[in-house]
């Protein structure tokens, strides 16, 4: 009887309210990816039913499932540490591989040793390119950045088309989306996986960051593709999900920007919620959260 192949990737799924979304990711994963795997659920207190409908897939996933949801970034990092695999695969449950994406981008970080994380190219349903990549955060990248997202929901040709161009090509920007990040485990637990401080949203962009500052270099490559049905999770809680990542948005800056960066992000946060009669948005604009 042969020994089973050790695995060579460990995927990292974080649920929450994600049942109907959640089978077609991990059909993904049975269907499509051919090297030894460990997957791993972290329901994160769902009440959807989303750890029992992973229990039960054929995927046949660890179902780590928490009593309370304790954000994003301490589940991914409560699932890494459940692994072994040298490689780690963080991929939301509403997104679905492609054949041959997840090896595309195994071999992408296996060829280059100083390569810490890996992002494919992400479609929406419909086939559109999502903005997965981007420069690190400050207040006028942000400005351009949100102009080009909010072009390309809207399904404005100029966007769509700047969109699809900026990821036609490999290069290396700033950050990859967390919707599906491929990390070296080395690399990751050098900086200490992702910062716990981030509940949900930037999360990503700070992990990336802080991989490039460590001497890791970040790659995005448009030979391996996922489709990813943005934000269905979140829908379920829409007004906490801003306010979370508002309040993510400010960590970011006070740890990586100047302080002119900072005032200026919380006076538009400020003039938002004035202009939206948001009180809890007004409280963190004021620090008072």
């Amino acid at each position: 009887m042969s020994t089973p192949s050790p695995p060579a990737l460990a995927v990292v799924v974080v649920s929450f309210h994600s049942r109907e979304t959640l089978g077609a990711c991990l059909d993904s994963l049975a269907g499509h990816v051919e090297i030894p795997l460990e997957i791993v659920v972290v329901d994160n207190a769902s009440e959807d039913g989303s750890a029992d409908a992973a229990r039960e897939h054929p995927a046949r996933p660890r179902v780590l499932a928490s009593p309370t949801n304790v954000g994003f970034a301490r589940a991914c990092n409560r699932g890494a540490g459940a692994t072994t695999a040298p490689l780690i695969l963080f991929l939301n449950p509403d997104a679905e591989v492609t054949p041959g994406a997840v090896e595309t981008l195994v071999a992408a970080v296996e060829s280059s040793p100083d390569v810490g994380v890996a992002g494919p190219l992400t479609r929406d349903p419909d086939g559109t390119v999502q903005v997965s990549t981007g420069p690190d955060l400050t207040l006028g990248a942000e400005r351009r950045q949100r102009r080009l997202v909010r072009g390309v929901r809207r399904r404005e040709p100029r966007a769509v088309a700047e969109a699809a161009a900026r990821h036609a090509r490999e290069r290396e920007p700033d950050w990859v989306s967390g919707a599906c990040l491929l990390a070296r485990r080395k690399a990751f637990e050098a900086v200490g996986g992702f910062d716990e401080a981030f509940f949900l949203y930037e999360e990503d962009a700070d992990l990336c960051r802080r991989i490039r500052q460590a001497g890791w270099r970040v790659l995005f490559t448009p030979a391996a593709a996922v489709r990813h049905q943005l934000g269905r999770s979140m829908a379920h809680t829409p007004g906490r999900a801003r306010l979370a990542y508002q309040r993510s948005h400010l960590l970011y800056y006070r740890k990586h920007n100047g302080l002119l960066d900072q005032v200026g992000l919380r006076l538009l946060l400020l003039g938002r919620a004035l202009a939206d009669f948001d009180p809890a948005l007004l409280r963190l604009a004021l620090g008072r959260v």
